[in-house]
């Protein structure tokens, strides 16, 4: 008999990153570390200013990708590479970090609520050293698949035919990384059939969702199997994230932003990001 589809709930714990930005840590928390290629997945949300005001001031990175979605708030980026941008609900930020990059993540409001998530995803030892790269996605350019009593918004990867707009790797059929926001109007059904990918996690941001006779609710990651098609069971208004991609298999090592496969690979990047070689 093969095991049941979810294989681990975690929840989030209250964290603070930034210049002391409120938010709940769900990966790279002490009781579960990285998920092979996800590094870190954080959801941010509140309506008081003082949560959230001081925003991400200029920081560094260098070896893995970013991805800032928004569901509610507005949200101002610049880096290193002399980019700009602004997203609002529905909207994305990605950066390739690569081999070096410094961006700034700030909010664009005074008031309101603010909420979305920031995802890390790891690069292979092949691609942690190319070009940087970003890009500002806008809500309406997300595409949409509506079924019964379900919106499937496709941040990356495909399903239903639809192909989303974030590319990660410079080789990106080599990793074939989905990343769904799903949301029920209606109590539903929702299938996700299974695609290959080997690392498989749901997260519930808003109601629950009944997995194989597992219930998750807001704030709950689930692991997945690695094998078999996705049948989801949402309540009314559920909200959810969908994450899969194929592990790297690589060593990890990570010290704050900089995330390389040897301990001397990191020493290399704060030598650069103190030298100012980070970004050139």
């Amino acid at each position: 008999m093969k095991s049941t589809m979810v294989q681990k709930r975690v929840t989030g714990m209250p964290a603070q990153d930034g210049a002391g930005v409120k938010l709940s840590r769900v990966i790279n928390q002490p009781s579960y570390r990285h998920q092979d290629p996800f590094l870190m997945l954080d959801e941010f949300k509140s309506d008081n200013p003082n949560d959230y005001i001081a925003g991400f001031p200029p920081h560094p990175h260098r070896g893995f990708c970013t991805l800032t979605y928004m569901l509610e708030g507005r949200m101002a980026h610049e880096d290193s590479q002399g980019n700009t941008g602004e997203i609002g609900p529905g909207g994305l930020q990605w950066m390739r970090a690569a081999r070096g990059m410094i961006h700034s993540e700030m909010p664009k409001q005074e008031d309101g609520m603010m909420w979305g998530f920031q995802l890390w995803v790891n690069l292979p030892a092949s691609e942690k050293m190319s070009d940087p790269e970003y890009a500002d996605i806008m809500g309406d350019q997300v595409p949409e698949v509506v079924k019964d009593g379900v919106t499937v918004r496709v941040l990356s990867g495909e399903f239903d035919n639809q192909q989303g707009p974030v590319t990660l790797y410079v080789v990106p059929a080599e990793r074939n990384f989905l990343y769904l926001d799903a949301r029920f109007s209606s109590a539903a059904e929702l299938e996700v059939p299974h695609q290959g990918q080997a690392t498989r996690l749901v997260y519930v941001y808003r109601g629950e969702v009944r997995i194989d006779g597992v219930t998750l609710r807001a704030g709950e990651l689930g692991e997945l199997r690695a094998d078999g098609d996705l049948l989801i069971k949402g309540s009314a208004e559920a909200g959810m994230l969908v994450l899969a991609a194929q592990p790297i298999g690589e060593p990890v090592a990570q010290y704050g932003p900089f995330v390389m496969n040897t301990e001397d690979e990191l020493r290399q990047a704060f030598a650069d990001y103190q030298s100012g070689a980070l970004t050139q």
